[in-house]
């Protein structure tokens, strides 16, 4: 299959890729016959080199290469070719023209037209609905082995990736999230390889710690990456890009407990009065913990003038979340406790964004902080 993938791929290339290339063959420590015949092709092929690690890993692999390069893009595609090579141009235009600074094939996106089995699809659509919901990811496929990045952005971001397994482009592309770097997304057609030797188990347990590692990078503010001149165009404003993550993390922490607590208090008292209940005894919480984690601010000075203004955000949960249940029972007399969570979940998510905008512009200003400050 190696063989020949790589003259296909070199084929493409040569005859209608417009801009130049070198195709980088990583042997990870193989034990059949890939490395001679990884040499034999940069033989016999201009523009193929082929590079022999001695441990295993896929980011390790990619690390390693891209490191080294010199091109204006670095990417990488599986050696099966599951992704048909004309969206490899679309793929790289983007980025070749200042547009975009990663990009990446989707499966998932409409234009997409993708074969393969129920159970991997699934997997790769909870994985991505996970990250989505969790970490408060734009891309919507992670895993399509399908990439290319700048390489002066690829460079500014491999310090700070630790995975060299499976997680390592997932790990790479929430990094450059943090930074509000533009990822571009080029739907492909994609044929499964029903002679995969991925262990599914194995990568979602590595996958799921993964994240919980980057989650815990992010709120403890460990996940600052220094940017490129060449790139500080595309930043959101100053520090706006991690707090967004962690915003996000916490929330969905919090609404959990919220949605734990109504159903707790549901049980003893009206929707209504079970609604203010949980919005009160969430909201410390969360002013503490955006407080620490977000905006970065510990000690006990001006904490309680933190929590007063705090509150006033959260009167605006309270407020809409009470306004969508009061419409729900008066549209339908008697909903279920399953119709009177999906009001409390919309509204509070209807509520979330303007008190995200309230903590930065108003409560935790760094104007407010410098001026305190000085």
């Amino acid at each position: 299959m190696l063989a020949d993938s790589i003259r296909r791929l070199h084929d493409y290339l040569e005859t209608t890729f417009p801009y130049g290339f070198l195709i980088t063959i990583a042997d990870n420590d193989s034990t059949d016959g890939t490395w001679p015949l990884a040499l034999g092709l940069s033989t016999d092929l201009p523009n193929v080199r082929a590079v022999r690690l001695e441990k295993r890993g896929k980011g390790r692999a990619l690390r390693t290469v891209w490191a080294q390069s010199n091109a204006d893009v670095v990417a990488y595609m599986d050696v099966d070719l599951s992704t048909d090579l004309n969206a490899f141009l679309p793929l790289i235009a983007p980025l070749l023209s200042g547009h975009s600074d990663l990009a990446i094939g989707t499966r998932l996106s409409r234009g997409s037209n993708v074969v393969r089995g129920a159970k991997r699809e699934i997997i790769s659509r909870s994985y991505n609905l996970l990250l989505r919901s969790t970490m408060g990811v734009r891309f919507s496929d992670a895993q399509c082995g399908f990439k290319a990045v700048r390489t002066d952005v690829a460079q500014a971001l491999l310090p700070v990736v630790e995975n060299e397994e499976w997680f390592f482009d997932t790990e790479l592309l929430l990094m450059a999230e943090q930074l509000g770097l533009r990822i571009h997304e080029v739907p492909v057609d994609w044929v499964d390889d029903p002679d995969s030797r991925v262990d599914i188990r194995r990568a979602v347990s590595d996958d799921l710690r993964g994240m919980a590692r980057v989650a815990r990078k992010i709120l403890s503010g460990a996940a600052h990456i220094p940017v490129p001149v060449s790139v500080q165009h595309a930043r959101l404003p100053a520090g706006m890009a991690w707090q967004l993550a962690s915003f996000a993390i916490i929330g969905v922490i919090s609404t959990l407990v919220h949605l734990a607590l109504y159903l707790f208090f549901r049980a003893l008292m009206p929707p209504l009065a079970a609604n203010a209940v949980a919005v009160l005894i969430t909201a410390v919480a969360n002013i503490a913990a955006n407080r620490r984690f977000t905006f970065r601010v510990t000690g006990w000075a001006r904490a309680v003038r933190h929590h007063l203004e705090g509150g006033v955000a959260f009167l605006i949960s309270l407020v809409v979340s009470t306004g969508g249940l009061a419409l729900l029972h008066l549209v339908v007399p008697a909903p279920s406790t399953h119709a009177e969570l999906i009001a409390v979940v919309v509204a509070n998510g209807l509520a979330t964004l303007v008190r995200f905008l309230l903590l930065r512009t108003w409560v935790f200003n760094p104007r407010r902080a410098k001026q305190a400050a000085a």
